[in-house]
């Protein structure tokens, strides 16, 4: 039998499995809270989100369900504390020297990450909510927030206190699930399908590992939502100074019965570091310059559940006397855009998808193909597969990433 019809084989047995899979309701944190299903609030699957999700998520994490309460004057919070955990295990290979221990081997994470997770209610008085959202790894502070809303008749007007060690400055508020928080992504590739990840807005990696704190302040309506958020390039903002500056504006219509976000978002600033020395207490870091756009719509393909999503970024280059903390080129912008979809071939089962991203950093083209499936083993456990083909000038030479890498994830939250 050939490689190929081994394959096919292969692909129809997984098909034949997943057709009869069984649906289950996760339990995590917010969901033992609102006492709804984990698919209330993700779309497709976790950690899309859906209207309803981003609604909760607007709303301070403050709704709640049959879970009982302690009330009393200006006091009403869950008579339960909400937690959860989150736990993935991965094996990624890569045809370079990346994640692998020896030639033509790769590495496995398990687990990859591992988070306990507190949210909900803190308060609610009518028009005034206080929730938050705080996640912890095994040995540190991944990040919290503290959604503090007013509202002001049909206006949302909130203030958002917030650190994370690597989710970026999105991790204040966004809506998006196309990566602007590099938590909440419809892929694993997160650099190969969003171009705001490729040009480093967030990233894990680089200078201060998409560490980020400060204070968002958002007002949010029916058809969107503005935020300006004024922060530092640090976990704990104990030797930053909050100089850097987002401005991101969403709309957020019902076009033809998709459900659609559109943001644009524009970083500035320059990073400002404690020194104690008088009379100017902090001296200048690196320039945090950017732009992006992003474009996401979810609604139905022939009776098929689908996401469509798009990004664009670009951070200028650098000059002679200015670092571009996201572009150390100073002879070139880096730049990047992605097109993607996801189909939900068997609803709440099986989602397959593609992505391709045209990027260009340091004057040479970095592109990339992906394909990609989620199983959904429940509505809280999920098997991901994703293949990325990357290529352009910049694979002339060889890459530590090789021009191909593959993952297989299994990740979990209860």
């Amino acid at each position: 039998m050939s490689k190929a019809s081994k394959v096919i084989l292969s692909l129809a047995g997984l098909l034949a499995a997943v057709a009869f899979a069984p649906e289950a309701s996760a339990v995590p944190a917010f969901a033992r809270q609102t006492g709804m299903a984990c698919s209330a609030c993700h779309q497709q699957h976790f950690p899309i989100l859906s209207n309803f999700g981003r609604a909760f998520k607007a709303d301070g994490f403050t709704m709640m369900g049959a879970q009982g309460k302690i009330e009393d004057e200006h006091l009403s919070i869950p008579d339960t504390l909400n937690a959860g955990i989150l736990l993935k295990a991965r094996y990624r290979k890569t045809n370079g020297s990346d994640f692998s221990k020896s030639t033509n081997d790769g590495a496995w994470k398990i687990p990859d990450e591992f988070g306990l997770f507190f949210g909900g209610r803190l308060a609610d008085t009518g028009t005034q909510k206080v929730g938050t959202m705080i996640e912890h790894s095994m040995d540190n502070w991944v990040g919290f927030r503290i959604p503090m809303v007013t509202d002001v008749g049909s206006v949302k007007l909130s203030v958002i206190p917030f650190m994370t060690d690597a989710l970026g400055p999105f991790y204040g508020y966004t809506e998006s699930s196309t990566g602007l928080n590099r938590a909440v992504r419809w892929n694993e590739h997160h650099s190969d399908i969003s171009a705001h990840r490729f040009v480093g807005i967030g990233e894990d990696t680089g200078i201060n590992g998409g560490a980020a704190s400060g204070f968002t302040f958002l007002a949010k309506a029916g058809m969107g939502y503005v935020t300006l958020t004024r922060w530092a390039p640090s976990a704990d903002m104990v030797d930053q100074s909050l100089s850097l500056n987002m401005l991101h504006v969403g709309v957020t219509p019902n076009i033809a019965g998709w459900d659609t976000v559109i943001t644009g978002e524009v970083i500035s600033g320059t990073s400002k570091t404690f020194v104690g020395v008088s009379p100017d207490y902090y001296a200048d870091g690196n320039e945090y310059k950017a732009t992006g756009l992003t474009a996401q719509s979810h609604g139905e393909l022939g009776g098929m559940p689908t996401g469509l999503y798009a990004t664009y970024a670009n951070a200028p280059k650098s000059t002679a006397t200015e670092v571009n903390e996201y572009n150390g080129s100073t002879t070139d912008d880096k730049k990047a855009f992605t097109i993607g979809a996801d189909v939900s071939v068997i609803p709440h089962t099986l989602h397959v998808g593609a992505a391709y991203r045209n990027g260009k950093s340091a004057g040479k083209t970095d592109n990339a193909l992906s394909l990609m499936a989620t199983y959904d083993i429940a509505q809280n456990m999920a098997f991901q597969v994703t293949h990325s083909k990357r290529s352009g000038t910049k694979y002339d030479t060889a890459q530590a990433t090789g021009t191909a890498v593959t993952t297989f994830l299994l990740e979990t939250a209860w």
